[in-house]
């Protein structure tokens, strides 16, 4: 889906991602589309409190090409791209199979949106919707490597790298003092964030919370305890670098963080703590003391079977670009922030 080849699942129509579709005479007057954005363009859904990353399909007047349809399917061009339509809701009697697909849109980093049926739209991948299922689950995660990384918060650091055959995301754990499986480690769950960890953002606190945990681990390796970070590469919150983008973009219009995830028909929390769980195991640690303000994090992990004997509090101060954000995090994610 990121080369832009259309998908066919089980007996669904052939669905096109409208973002990276490489078919340039393909067009279709049926478009898949989410809940959120069907709202956007003033068009009801058939299911009563759906959830904004739920699927749509919707009729044009016109049959749309790739280049017609992308103001559709992304919010971020509304300003720019304001006229659209006229649109109609239709059924949608292959429900599963189009969930499958915005997941997997989801997945892929790109916006949750496809051509239906589109003439001229090349030959389509066959898939399952049961092959969601395997591509999601952490068990297929393995150990690929491992290495001595000194860095600025310890010289003893060591990295330890999980991939699976069927993700290119490479998740990593970064290890500080000796592991010692008598000793419960202090853990952290930090997602990839380019723009905090790398340029130093003040749209969020990711990069000053990364330091703090490295430089909290490395206390704790001091007093002969050990801990590690674990680099899930699951950049924001779980829709990717190129959607977070979009949603910075929204956010600059007036929307919040989740309601930013919405508008581009994402969920607001997409992140797989699951691996995260399956990187412990592999680790042979059965246990954490888990420093977050996230209490998703401790159920999640203990759902998949982490005992959190404690949980550590980790907020930092906030900065004039990040306040309102963490007050979302605060007032309508549940994060246990002051």
């Amino acid at each position: 889906m990121r080369h832009g080849w259309p998908i066919a699942i089980d007996g669904a129509p052939v669905l096109l991602p409208i973002e990276t579709g490489l078919a340039p005479e393909a067009k279709a007057a049926r478009l898949l589309i989410s809940t959120a954005r069907a709202e956007t363009l003033r068009l009801t859904n058939q299911r009563e409190a759906a959830r904004g990353s739920d699927p749509v399909l919707i009729r044009a007047g016109e049959p749309l090409d790739l280049a017609a349809a992308l103001p559709v399917a992304d919010p971020s061009l509304d300003l720019d791209r304001p006229m659209k339509g006229p649109f109609l809701a239709e059924e949608l009697p292959w429900r599963h199979e189009a969930e499958v697909a915005l997941e997997l849109a989801r997945i892929a980093g790109i916006l949750p949106a496809y051509l239906v049926a589109p003439d001229h739209g090349g030959e389509a991948v066959a898939l399952e919707a049961g092959d969601l299922a395997a591509f999601a689950d952490p068990a297929a995660l393995t150990i690929a490597t491992r290495a001595r990384l000194p860095i600025h918060a310890s010289e003893h650091a060591r990295i330890i790298a999980f991939r699976s055959a069927d993700d290119l995301r490479e998740h990593v754990a970064l290890v500080l003092g000796e592991q010692d499986a008598g000793k419960v480690p202090l853990v952290r769950l930090h997602s990839e964030c380019l723009t905090g960890d790398v340029f130093s953002s003040l749209k969020c606190d990711c990069g000053p919370q990364l330091d703090a945990a490295l430089a909290a681990m490395a206390a704790e390796a001091a007093k002969g305890g050990w801990g590690a970070v674990l680099y899930l590469r699951q950049e924001g919150r779980g829709i990717g670098i190129i959607n977070k983008l979009r949603a910075y973009h929204l956010q600059d219009d007036g929307h919040d963080t989740l309601e930013a995830n919405r508008r581009l028909g994402l969920p607001e929390e997409a992140r797989d703590f699951p691996v995260a769980a399956r990187m412990l195991e592999l680790m042979g640690v059965s246990a954490v003391r888990l420093m977050t303000n996230n209490p998703e994090k401790v159920t999640a992990l203990e759902a998949a079977g982490v005992a959190v004997t404690e949980r550590v509090p980790h907020q930092l101060p906030a900065n004039p670009h990040n306040a309102h954000y963490l007050d979302t995090k605060r007032d309508k994610a549940g994060h246990l922030l002051r």
